[in-house]
């Protein structure tokens, strides 16, 4: 008997479709979506209709298949594998986005800001280009009736074990968004908010915007990875602190905190009767395979004094599309945040950002797997070079994210590292006093792109300390 036998063939739309299962059991082996007379499999209509037309003949051919079998199978037929090397740097200077557009250079490379180089899902492709092609870019409808919370939904319970409520959700524009309002709803200006730094600049910013009191928690630094400084945390909670503010997974450093970690601080935010407002947009780039808890699961009790911010954005790479979710462990704590700014106020979110979002997290699984393997190959080449060539560089490896965060203090440069990258080496760096007080001597590295290009990278950084 053959290693992997047929499960099903044929041929829909101009599309060569088959699905294989291991003859030794009933798992899914490989599925395989060709394009024949160059049909192409990301722009056309054909390849969705080709998918639901395949699937719907293997079910009517073979009724017996389990419900696993399709779903595997359906998934693998909508994400057919994608080039993540084969990038070319040209057309990505082409790009209108922030990202390629915000420092000048016609020999730059920009790996700044967390937004990834690589094409989009199949799906997430497929779903705006059906989109546009029918030119259904109206009014969303009323924001329960989107589907998006329910896909969220779907989503928690299958990656991480979460049951939520698509009732406790709203529907933001950005998890940034989420921040500023959360800050406004649950605290009064003076009061104070923990950030635990080096921390995404809009968590710094979030807190001084709204003028709130900065409790700083910073992250202590050690040979493996950075920690949580649960002494100074207790010490520095007063009686007037009103947040918790976390980034788990963590940005910049690359920490996914540990379930003992995420219970200290439950425990403090149960003892000071503080509100825990969570970024987690970063759970599905976990490297290793680590466990990601989200916060609201610890307790029941836990889960009534957070607020969990979220988006496909980050690890589908779609952040043009503005679009996120919170959600709220209390009906109370989801009325102070809705009285604090109405929907209005807030702004709405497009119809393209939800069909998006929708595909992300329901069709595009396998597409994020070859991503997140890509990345983690990335940054362990990363890591070795970096161990070779610029061994005062320090850096913790990567527990998740795809933004290494590099401790420059021992280089001895004349300005920033951002600063001395970005003119000695044509490389545009997350400059880290961005990130918190004391931080002038660090930059973030964003190695979400093609090997060739982060080698491109890597050797202009190198190059640079070199020549000095």
């Amino acid at each position: 008997m053959s290693e992997a036998e047929v499960h099903w063939a044929g041929e829909q739309n101009g599309l060569c479709l088959e699905v294989r299962h291991l003859a030794s059991g009933p798992r899914l082996d490989w599925v395989a979506g060709t394009a024949h007379g160059g049909a192409d499999a990301f722009g056309r209509q054909a390849w969705l209709d080709g998918v639901e037309c395949a699937l719907a003949e293997c079910r009517a051919q073979h009724p017996g298949a389990s419900a696993e079998l399709l779903r595997e199978a359906e998934l693998a037929l909508r994400n057919p594998p994608v080039d993540l090397d084969g990038l070319n740097l040209e057309q990505l200077r082409h790009r209108n986005s922030e990202k390629w557009n915000t420092y000048p250079g016609d020999d730059l490379i920009a790996c700044w800001v967390a937004e990834m180089d690589y094409p989009l899902a199949g799906p997430i492709h497929a779903t705006l280009a059906r989109a546009v092609a029918t030119h259904d870019v109206g009014y969303v409808i009323a924001l329960p009736d989107t589907g998006l919370a329910d896909a969220f939904a779907e989503r928690m319970q299958s990656r991480f074990g979460w049951s939520v409520a698509p009732g406790r959700c709203e529907i933001l524009s950005e998890v940034v968004q989420g921040l500023y309002v959360a800050l406004e709803a649950y605290s009064q200006p003076g009061e104070g908010a923990i950030v635990q730094t080096p921390i995404y600049p809009p968590f710094l910013a979030g807190v001084r915007e709204t003028n709130r009191r900065l409790v700083e928690n910073r992250l202590v630094f050690t040979p493996q990875r950075y920690e949580i400084d649960f002494d100074a945390l207790q010490r520095d909670t007063g009686d007037d602190t009103r947040l918790l503010m976390l980034c788990n997974p963590h940005n910049p450093t690359g920490r996914v905190f540990g379930r003992e970690e995420l219970e200290q601080l439950a425990t403090l935010a149960l003892e000071r009767d503080l509100v825990v407002v969570t970024d987690e947009i970063h759970a599905d780039l976990v490297f290793d395979d680590r466990e990601f808890i989200p916060f609201a699961t610890l307790s029941r009790e836990v889960a009534e004094r957070t607020v969990t911010l979220t988006s496909a954005t980050k690890a589908f790479n779609i952040p043009g599309l503005r679009t996120a979710i919170a959600h709220f462990g209390s009906a109370q704590l989801q009325k102070r945040f809705n009285d604090c700014i109405p929907r209005h106020a807030r702004g709405g979110i497009g119809l393209l950002g939800v069909y998006a979002t929708i595909a992300a997290w329901r069709h595009s699984q396998p597409w994020l797997d070859q991503v997140r393997e890509h990345l983690q190959a990335n940054r362990d080449f990363a890591m070795a070079f970096l161990r070779e060539r610029c061994p005062a560089i320090r850096s913790a490896p990567l527990e998740s994210t795809y933004l290494m965060w590099l401790d420059c203090s021992a280089l001895g440069l004349p300005q920033s590292p951002a600063q001395f990258f970005f003119e000695q080496g044509q490389i545009a760096l997350s400059d880290g006093r961005l990130f918190g007080t004391d931080h002038d001597e660090f930059a973030r590295l964003n190695i979400a792109t093609s090997r060739p290009i982060l080698s491109e990278i890597l050797e202009r950084l190198a190059g640079a300390l070199e020549r000095r």
